[in-house]
């Protein structure tokens, strides 16, 4: 094999195992588990690390990819549309052309199976740019970053959503989490505004869902 060939296959593989590395690095700040796949890693929706159900995680994608569909079928170009769902609360974002479409979008949500709460931000403007929407996706990295690195928060428990500046905070989490994250989000570059939307858990719910296994024991 000639000397540049070598460097050439070299350079490539290198190439391979750095976008590996990313694509580990983003699965682990999402909180979703990683499936190994004849040598591949595919990303699965479900996370181990999660504080919801396996089943209510399934629910969580079907009504985002239900509701994406059907909203593309009554709204078409028309609307710019996020659909976030968290234990079955679903969170909508973007932009459409008049109120009579953000209304349409909260009936469609509506009618899916298993919602049991909407919280409609959407916004009567014009559809956001794509400066904007990389602006966007931008914090969402520093935010989930800076949680990661902060050794006093579990990062996989908190789901971060940023549209136009505003970051939207999801997760059953307790009140000191809740306040962490928070501040972690509020002290990030680029955050116009922090909305929480979390259901707040005790201390003892939180070492239940960590540790299902284990027994409490009564006081002597």
């Amino acid at each position: 094999m000639s000397k540049h060939r070598f460097i050439s296959r070299f350079a490539g593989l290198r190439a391979l195992c750095l976008g590996l590395a990313c694509s580990l690095s983003l699965l682990a700040m999402s909180g979703c588990a990683p499936m190994i796949v004849g040598g591949i890693v595919v990303a699965t929706g479900l996370s181990v690390l999660d504080r919801r159900t396996t089943g209510t995680q399934l629910d969580d994608e079907s009504i985002e990819t239900e509701g994406m569909s059907r909203l593309k079928q009554r709204l078409g170009d028309r609307a710019h549309v996020n659909i976030v769902s968290y234990n079955r609360q679903v969170l909508l974002t973007g932009e459409v052309l008049s109120e009579q479409d953000r209304q349409i979008a909260q009936q469609v949500i509506a009618s899916l199976d298993n919602v049991r709460n909407i919280i409609n931000e959407l916004a009567v403007l014009g559809h956001s740019t794509l400066t904007q929407q990389s602006s966007d996706v931008g914090v969402t990295m520093r935010v989930k970053t800076s949680m990661v690195d902060s050794p006093d928060l579990n990062a996989h428990v908190v789901k971060v959503v940023t549209e136009r500046g505003i970051v939207y905070l999801m997760g059953r989490v307790t009140e000191r989490e809740a306040d962490r994250a928070t501040d972690i989000a509020r002290r990030t570059s680029g955050v116009q505004k922090v909305v929480r939307l979390f259901e707040i858990i005790s201390e003892e719910e939180r070492l239940a869902l960590e540790n299902p296994g284990r027994k409490r024991t009564a006081a002597p």
